[in-house]
């Protein structure tokens, strides 16, 4: 645990920087915390960190005492429309890497004009929680695989879902599958905790095109209607104009946008 007073201008005590864990530190004034700062690994291997600070200075100095123990790269995802927060990992020495559309998405296939949508010939869709579970995790291993030796997995969202190291699929009754006889073609992973979020959509680089992913997102958003949802979220990375062009073109909004920074 290492320990650093410092003099603040919130008043006559000093606050102290102390590393209460790994990664893990707190401000001090008189016993009391006024701050908190976190680091955490995602599952692509990139270090994230935040800070809970009322005031400027202890922002400053907890952003400061992170940065000199941690090593760099360091990621950190904020509200673009949060001007302050945005502003402080700024002086922190943090840069733009990635802007991210967040979307509202309906769900009523007449506003979506995907009613009559149907998967290309010789592919069915199987629905969430009927998936094989050894070919949802083949092509779920593929797509990565080739995401990777393209643009990267870092290019996807920056809130990703954690699961135990080596396992990317994480709850299977999630996903919706693009299927032929023996094997599945793309994915969609739908999460419900208070709101319907899609997580992932995705296929093979060698089946795209066909209006497969157009299939699995007409699947989705039907089921999520006749549940009685009326919307759903997503993000989009800036510069993934396919997708954006195929959310935009079935009628979502973009209703904000997180920042990706880095030290």
């Amino acid at each position: 645990m290492n320990t650093k007073p410092y003099t603040s201008d919130l008043g006559e005590h000093a606050v102290m920087i102390t590393r209460v864990a790994d990664r893990q530190w707190h401000a001090l004034e008189d016993d009391l915390v006024v701050g908190r700062g976190y680091a955490q690994q995602r599952p692509d291997g990139r270090l994230f960190v935040s800070v809970d600070a009322w005031h400027d200075d202890t922002f400053d100095r907890l952003a400061g005492a992170m940065a000199a123990h941690l090593p760099a790269p360091l990621y950190t995802v904020v509200d673009e429309a949060d001007a302050e927060l945005t502003a402080r990992w700024r002086r922190a020495g943090f840069t733009s890497r990635r802007r991210e559309w967040e979307y509202v998405v309906p769900t009523d296939p007449r506003v979506t004009g995907l009613d009559e949508v149907l998967p290309p010939a010789g592919v069915t869709i199987v629905p969430a929680g009927q998936a094989d579970e050894s070919l949802l995790r083949a092509v779920d291993r593929a797509i990565r695989e080739e995401v990777e030796a393209t643009v990267g997995w870092q290019s996807m969202p920056a809130e990703v879902v954690p699961h135990p190291e080596g396992d990317t699929v994480v709850d299977p009754s999630a996903y919706a599958v693009a299927a032929t006889p023996d094997r599945y073609l793309g994915l969609i992973r739908v999460v419900i905790p208070i709101r319907p979020r899609i997580g992932l959509l995705a296929v093979r680089a060698c089946e795209q095109r066909r209006g497969i992913a157009r299939a699995l997102l007409a699947h989705a958003l039907g089921t999520l209607h006749r549940t009685g949802f009326t919307e759903a979220w997503t993000e989009v990375q800036e510069s993934n104009h396919a997708a954006s062009t195929l959310f935009e073109g079935i009628g979502a909004r973009r209703a904000s946008s997180n920042l990706e920074l880095v030290r």
